[in-house]
């Protein structure tokens, strides 16, 4: 990482009258949000009807049974494809990063994860990461498909946030044939035994789930990944210096004694 492009050194009443003005945006950005989250609770929702069947601790259980009780449900999609050995390096990051759920709960919202990796591999990893939130698999059923995280035309007509095969392709040639995983999260609400589905949102859309990526947004050096502005503070594209949190060298992360 180049060091020639750090902020100005400037006088405290100058560095004052700066973050004034910035303090100013990010208020107008905190009521742009406010306006957006409400526009969001504002949304249809459709009801659920197709009976969907997960692998749990427990046994097979049902979409109504993932709420535990609960008036909400959130489900992160993680990428944990049934013939793969691990979980998706960026989703552990997204989970790494789940806190406690009871704050949560004290709102009626239940949050789980669900892949289409089988139970006993899915169990395996979480014992490995040491997450606690529940985690359901959905092999053999339709449930990644039909929420757009999972792909294959013979299944479910292909669409990822919100663009359809032919959008996609002409986006990104890559989705041609494409049949692998995204992460995403998905929303829902129950009303006695009836569920609707309330929101997903995909790509940059679950960046504000990420708190290790808000913590590094305000500091001077960012995510230190190249596509920020202003250039000159990255060590590599986005998301290439990640990895799942019990891989990484021991140099990379030791404080004092590490990289500068």
């Amino acid at each position: 990482m180049s060091l020639d492009n750090l902020p100005e050194v400037v006088s405290r009443e100058e560095w004052l009258a700066a973050r004034k003005e910035l303090l100013a945006k990010e208020k107008e950005l905190t009521r742009a949000r406010d306006r957006v989250n409400a526009e969001r609770r504002r949304l249809p929702m459709v009801r659920v009807d197709k009976p969907y069947t997960f692998d749990g601790p427990d046994g097979k259980v049902s979409l109504l049974d993932l709420f535990e009780g609960r008036s909400q449900l959130l489900i992160y999609h993680l990428m944990f494809a049934p013939d793969a050995d691990e979980a998706c390096p960026a989703c552990s990051f997204w989970i790494d990063n789940v806190g406690r759920l009871t704050h949560l709960h004290a709102r009626g919202t239940t949050l789980a994860a669900v892949s289409r990796a089988p139970l006993d591999k899915l169990q395996r990893y979480k014992r490995r990461m040491g997450w606690a939130l529940p985690w359901y698999s959905s092999f053999g059923s339709d449930f990644n498909y039909d929420f757009h995280v999972s792909f294959d035309a013979s299944i479910t007509p292909v669409e990822w946030n919100y663009q359809d095969y032919d959008q996609l392709v002409r986006a990104n040639p890559g989705w041609e044939g494409y049949t692998g995983e995204e992460m995403g999260v998905s929303a829902f609400l129950r009303r006695d035994g009836d569920i609707f589905h309330t929101y997903s949102c995909f790509g940059r859309g679950i960046d504000l789930l990420n708190g290790t990526y808000n913590w590094l947004d305000l500091t001077a050096l960012g995510r230190q990944e190249d596509w920020e502005q202003p250039p000159g503070r990255a060590d590599g594209p986005a998301m290439s210096w990640l990895h799942r949190h019990d891989e990484y060298d021991p140099a990379a992360i030791g404080g004092a004694h590490g990289p500068r």
